[in-house]
């Protein structure tokens, strides 16, 4: 729930890649995520199935307005069609997910936190992944002044160019093609109008 010290609470993570390449999100995280604690959730893709999905719409009280999600490369885009999942072999739209796959997703979203409009990304489409100069390309392209970013499995939060670029990393510690040991993390944000703290878990 909100609070008059934090503001809006609002969770910052992905990047799950469950069952594929992780079984679970680690015991400490989930005694932390409790439900109905958040505002907001943020998710760079990649969540793996639907269990996952209806997790994160647990942490905001059951709404899915609040569950805010892009596609990462394994999930699948939601352009209106059905279209194969890589990981899970199956997928769908928001009104045909299956038993097993969450919702499609948009490949990027901006939402207004605050003061701020926040831009969401998975980060694949960005090569290499994690590169500023692109980046700001992107944040740019969507009127943003904060930029969440998937893929890159260092987290953080840097500023540059004009605007703050935010790195959840890997909810569950889940291996990229370019980074085989990942440290589990996610970030919490506490937004109170034009202030935004930072509280980076791992």
């Amino acid at each position: 729930m909100a609070s008059a010290n934090f503001g809006e609470l609002v969770l910052l993570l992905g990047d799950h890649h469950m069952p594929s390449r992780s079984i679970s999100i680690p015991e400490p995280f989930q005694r932390m995520l409790l439900p109905n604690k958040m505002q907001h959730v943020i998710c760079t893709g990649n969540i793996g199935n639907v269990e996952e999905y209806e997790r994160l719409r647990e942490l905001v009280g059951g709404s899915s307005t609040s569950v805010h999600c892009v596609a990462g490369e394994y999930d699948v885009i939601n352009n209106g069609s059905i279209a194969a999942n890589a990981e899970q072999g199956g997928g769908g739209n928001n009104a045909t997910a299956s038993s097993s796959s969450p919702p499609s997703f948009p490949e990027t979203k901006v939402i207004q936190l605050g003061q701020f409009r926040v831009g969401i990304i998975g980060g694949h489409q960005v090569v290499p992944w994690g590169d500023l100069s692109a980046l700001a390309m992107v944040r740019r392209r969507l009127n943003a002044d904060v930029l969440v970013c998937g893929a890159k499995r260092q987290e953080g939060v840097v500023e540059y160019d004009g605007g703050y670029y935010i790195f959840p990393g890997s909810i569950t510690g889940a291996y990229s093609a370019c980074t085989p040991n990942v440290n589990p993390s996610f970030i919490l944000l506490a937004v109170q109008g034009t202030k935004v703290v930072c509280y980076v878990y791992e």
